[in-house]
């Protein structure tokens, strides 16, 4: 795989994706033609990639509900400027690849910024079997 294109829009997150160092800006690469899969690459160049995933086509119901102080740093001014995406593990097999849907990627289509923000007072899982849903 080569790196994402100059011309792939960088997202900044206002605080480190959780358990991934200190890398901030990413490449919003997408994987298919439908705008599902998206990979996030390390804009610096260090070789990290997450893949996540858009969660409307594999889970219809799933609409969390986002905290104020994650509205706030990433001045979402309405619900149609944020977009909500999931970490997405792939492991050894992508047959039992599993979606993190308690920590969700929201990113302000305005400013592109991102945050992963936890949800509280929800069951959701952190592991969800992506091929199931």
């Amino acid at each position: 795989m080569t790196d994402a294109p100059v011309a792939a829009p960088v997202v900044e997150f206002v605080s480190p994706i959780m358990g991934f160092g200190d890398q901030k800006a990413f490449h919003l690469v997408p994987l298919d033609e439908d705008g599902t899969l998206w990979s996030l690459r390390d804009a610096a160049g260090s070789g990290l990639r997450l893949v996540v995933v858009a969660p409307s086509r594999f889970f219809p119901g799933y609409s969390p509900e986002i905290d104020d102080e994650t509205v706030s740093a990433l001045d979402l001014q309405d619900a149609t400027e944020a977009a909500v995406l999931n970490v997405v593990n792939i492991g050894d097999d992508p047959a039992t690849a599993t979606v993190n849907l308690l920590a969700p990627i929201v990113i302000n289509h305005r400013t592109m910024r991102a945050a992963q923000t936890v949800l509280v007072g929800t069951d959701l899982p952190l592991r969800a079997p992506l091929l199931a849903a």
